[in-house]
């Protein structure tokens, strides 16, 4: 096992990748001369030259769809988003046209594509700067949406992604390019729509998923203390989701929290929350909690960011009223 950064794993599996498949190519604002905004495709431009890792304009809506273009016509593009804040100027591309064309075509096309860049909020970079939007593309058919929170499932499920025959929406995290984690030595995939049990307990299930799962980890350390015994799914995959994996949980632990760094309004937790009562009501012992950031744009102060985003307190507030503690 090798021990590198979030930022590592990323460039890692997107060479990996290009190296064994030639019609893979990177594009986005910065990739090539500049290593990425972010420093995760460093190097790529020497190795694979400017046909297959390629600077852009500052035009999302252009470069979508020359990507997607691409994609139909035997390519398999990765499309880097500064951030997926911008990638709403070329959303009508990844909606209308990756989403659906393999519908419309009656199955002629395929488009074999990844968009990734970062997601969430990154500090105080305003409104604009700081949405968690995983919902929306999670509630469009023919997406895929991957939201890795560690150094080891990036990397495996990148490259599953840059495999896979259909769009992925791959989201990252500016906060998280310097983490670092360990990876195996030789070459590994993660498969797509696959949860993961974090951490195994017996008292209450936590779901969550991307970089706010990290205050789920500190919130059990906490109630560990006290005798609480939290298992901890995390995602990875918010679309397909692993239904499976969150109702065995809940059939064991007959208590239910879900946390979300995004609103509250018909998020991925609202759908979570809606499968559990469908499908595991009987085995709940207390009302489904779900913490997400508060309703409003993220605000740019520091003081009122630090409200605004779910932290390790409001998991364990929420923990014990499912516990009635």
């Amino acid at each position: 096992m090798r021990t590198i950064q979030f930022r590592e794993a990323i460039c890692e599996a997107m060479s990996e990748e290009m190296r064994r498949d030639e019609s893979i190519y990177l594009m986005g604002e910065e990739v090539a001369e500049y290593n990425g905004a972010y420093k995760a495709s460093k190097g790529m431009l020497a190795e694979f030259g400017e046909k297959r890792v390629i600077d852009t304009p500052i035009a999302e809506l252009g470069f979508t769809g020359i990507a997607v273009g691409s994609a139909m016509n035997g390519c398999r593009p990765i499309v880097e988003y500064m951030t997926f804040n911008f990638c709403l100027v070329g959303i009508d591309q990844i909606i209308n046209n990756a989403a659906k064309m393999r519908q419309m075509t009656g199955g002629q096309f395929n488009v074999p594509i990844v968009f990734r860049g970062p997601t969430a909020s990154a500090g105080q970079l305003g409104a604009t700067h700081s949405q968690a939007i995983e919902n929306w593309f999670a509630n469009t058919p023919g997406l895929k949406v991957v939201v890795p929170s560690n150094v080891y499932d990036a990397k495996g499920l990148l490259k599953s992604a840059i495999r896979d025959n259909d769009p992925v929406i791959f989201m990252e995290s500016e906060q998280m390019y310097g983490d670092k984690g360990e990876v195996p030595d030789g070459e590994y995939t993660i498969p797509i729509g696959v949860a993961d049990i974090k951490r195994e307990g017996t008292d209450v299930t936590i779901v969550s998923f991307g970089k706010i799962i990290k205050e789920a980890y500190i919130a059990a350390d906490e109630l560990a203390k006290e005798g609480i015994s939290c298992e901890i799914i995390d995602l990875r995959t918010v679309r397909p989701m692993d239904n499976e994996a969150i109702l065995t949980s809940v059939r064991k632990t007959n208590r239910l929290v879900i946390l979300e760094e995004a609103w509250p309004f018909a998020s991925v937790s609202s759908e979570i929350a809606y499968l559990v009562q469908e499908q595991a009501f009987d085995f709940l012992d207390a009302p489904i909690q779900r913490i997400t950031t508060a309703d409003t744009p993220a605000p740019y102060s520091p003081v009122l960011l630090k409200e605004w985003l779910p932290n390790a307190a409001d998991v364990v507030k929420a923990v014990k009223k499912v516990l009635y503690k």
